[in-house]
C-alpha cells in the first residue's frame, strides 16, 4: 500500500541522460530552441546583472543600490510566469533562479555584517541556514524523483506545501524577507524621522523593518522546517537503499546456498 501511494506521488521522469551526451546536446542546440536564450532565462541574466550593479553601488549610493536590488528581486516573480506562459520551463532556469536568489541575499547579508559588527555572527548564521536548507531541499527532491523542488505534498510537510503551493504566498514571504534586509541596509543611511510628534525619532526604514520583521521570522522558520524535512527524506532514502542492499545480499546468499545443496 505504501509503495503504490509513493508511486502515485511521483511524476513521470525522463530517461537519464549521460553527462557527455548532455554537453553535446547543449553545444549543438539550434537557435529556435536554445535553452540559454529562453525568455525567462534572459530575465534571469538581467536579474544577475542588476544584482551585481546593486552590489557595486551598495557602499556609497543607497538610492541606486536599493532600486537595482529591488527590481532584481521583483523580476523573480516575472520569470516563472513567463516560463509557464511561453512553455519555456527548464531545469537550468529553475537552478539559475535559485542560485541568483541565494547569492543576492547572501551578498546583502555580508554587507550588513560589516555595517552591524555586533550582529555579524547572526547574519552569517542566516547565510548558512539559507544555503543549507535550499541545497538539501533541492537534493532531496532530485533523489526522490521530483520534477521540481516546489512540488511538496501536504503529507510531507503542510508548512512547506502552503509555502510553495500558492505563488502569492511564496512571493509575499520572499518579498517581505528581502524588504526587511533592505530596510536594515537603509537604516545606515537614513536619519530623518518620519514625524517626531507622532513616532518619535523613528525613520521610514526603521518603521518598515518593524513591520516586515514577522515575515522575516516566518521565512527563517520555513528554512528550518525545510532543512529538517530534507534531512529526514535523505535519511529515509539511505535507510531504504541499505535495506534493499541487505535484501539483495540475502537473496544472493540464499541462491548460492540452494546451488550448493543441489550440487
Amino acid at each position: 500500500m505504501v509503495k503504490s501511494t509513493s508511486t502515485r506521488r511521483k511524476r513521470a521522469s525522463m530517461e537519464l541522460v549521460d553527462a557527455k551526451q548532455a554537453v553535446d546536446l547543449a553545444t549543438a542546440q539550434s537557435y529556435s530552441e536554445n535553452v540559454f536564450l529562453f525568455v525567462p532565462n534572459l530575465i534571469g541574466y538581467t536579474r544577475v546583472i542588476m544584482a551585481g550593479l546593486s552590489l557595486y553601488y551598495m557602499s556609497y549610493h543607497p538610492i541606486y543600490c536599493t532600486l537595482l536590488y529591488g527590481v532584481s528581486c521583483l523580476l523573480d516573480a516575472v520569470d516563472g510566469q513567463a516560463a509557464r506562459a511561453l512553455g519555456q520551463t527548464s531545469k537550468f532556469g529553475a537552478v539559475l533562479d535559485m542560485v541568483t536568489d541565494r547569492c543576492t541575499t547572501s551578498c546583502l547579508l555580508c554587507y550588513l555584517s560589516s555595517a552591524y559588527p555586533p550582529y555579524a555572527v547572526w547574519f552569517q548564521a542566516l547565510i548558512a541556514l539559507d544555503f543549507s536548507s535550499h541545497y538539501m531541499h533541492m537534493y532531496s527532491s532530485l533523489v526522490t524523483g521530483s520534477t521540481s523542488h516546489k512540488l511538496v505534498t501536504s503529507d510531507v510537510s503542510r508548512i512547506l506545501w502552503l509555502y510553495y503551493n500558492d505563488s502569492r504566498t511564496l512571493f509575499f514571504v520572499c518579498a517581505g524577507n528581502e524588504l526587511f534586509f533592505v530596510c536594515l541596509y537603509l537604516m545606515r543611511w537614513t536619519t530623518t524621522p518620519i514625524s517626531p510628534a507622532l513616532l518619535g525619532h523613528l525613520t521610514y526604514p526603521q518603521l518598515m523593518a518593524y513591520l516586515t520583521a514577522p515575515i522575516f521570522l516566518l521565512k527563517n522558520i520555513i528554512n528550518v522546517v525545510q532543512l529538517w524535512k530534507a534531512s529526514k527524506i535523505l535519511v529515509g532514502v539511505d535507510l531504504a537503499e541499505r535495506a534493499a542492499a541487505r535484501n539483495a545480499l540475502k537473496q544472493l546468499s540464499d541462491t548460492d546456498e540452494k546451488v550448493t545443496r543441489k550440487s
